[in-house]
C-alpha cells in the first residue's frame, strides 16, 4: 500500500470487504444508479486509488491491465474505471487527486494510458493532458475485430510521445468493452 498525501493507493486484494463494499456505495451513489455489475466488475483486479475522510471513502479510482492493439502492435494499457467523487464532497479537488495517482501509475507502469469519458468528466481529463484517440476504435471480440464507432469520441488516452493514430483496439470484456 502507498499512501501519497491523502489519496491511498491499494490493490483489490488488499481491499476489506467493508471497504469494498463502502466503494461500491459511493460508485452506485456518484453515478445515480447507472453502475452496473459489469462496470463493478472492470473496477476490480488492479490498483485502487482512495481518498477516505472521517471514516468513509468519498472519492475513488482505479487502474487496471488491459491489453491494447495500435494497428498490430501490442500494448500494455493502464486503463483508468470507476472515478467517482461523493456528491456531498464534489468541487474540492478529489477528483483530480485520485486522477493525479491514477496517472503517476500509468506512466510508471503502462505504455499507454486510456479511459472512456462521460460527457461530465471529460473536461477533467482533457484539463489534465489527456487527448481524444486521433483514429477509429475497435474491440477484439470473440469474433475478431470489431469496429466501435460510437466509442471513437469519448475514448481518451495518455501517451508520453503523444497519441500515435490508427486503430485503437481493445480487449474483449462483459459489458461496455471501453
Amino acid at each position: 500500500m502507498r499512501r501519497s498525501g491523502a489519496v491511498r493507493t491499494a490493490p483489490t486484494a488488499d481491499l476489506s470487504g467493508a471497504e469494498r463494499s463502502a466503494i461500491r456505495g459511493l460508485l452506485d451513489l456518484a453515478f445515480d444508479g447507472g453502475f452496473d455489475d459489469h462496470d463493478w466488475d472492470h473496477a476490480l483486479g488492479g490498483l485502487h486509488t482512495l481518498v477516505v475522510r472521517d471514516g468513509s471513502v468519498v472519492a475513488h479510482g482505479s487502474v487496471v491491465q488491459r491489453r491494447f492493439l495500435i494497428e498490430d502492435r501490442p500494448v500494455r494499457c493502464g486503463y483508468v474505471e470507476a472515478v467517482a467523487v461523493h456528491p456531498a464532497h464534489r468541487g474540492q479537488g478529489l477528483a483530480a487527486m485520485v486522477m493525479a495517482e491514477a496517472e503517476r501509475l500509468i506512466d510508471g507502469g503502462y505504455d499507454l494510458g486510456a479511459l472512456s469519458a462521460s460527457d461530465s468528466g471529460r473536461g477533467l481529463y482533457l484539463a489534465r493532458g489527456w487527448v481524444p484517440w486521433p483514429g477509429p476504435t475497435a474491440v477484439l471480440s470473440p469474433a475478431g475485430v470489431v469496429r466501435t464507432p460510437e466509442d471513437d469520441d469519448s475514448t481518451l488516452v495518455r501517451l508520453a510521445t503523444g497519441p500515435a493514430g490508427g486503430t485503437l483496439v481493445c480487449d474483449w470484456r462483459d459489458g461496455d468493452v471501453w
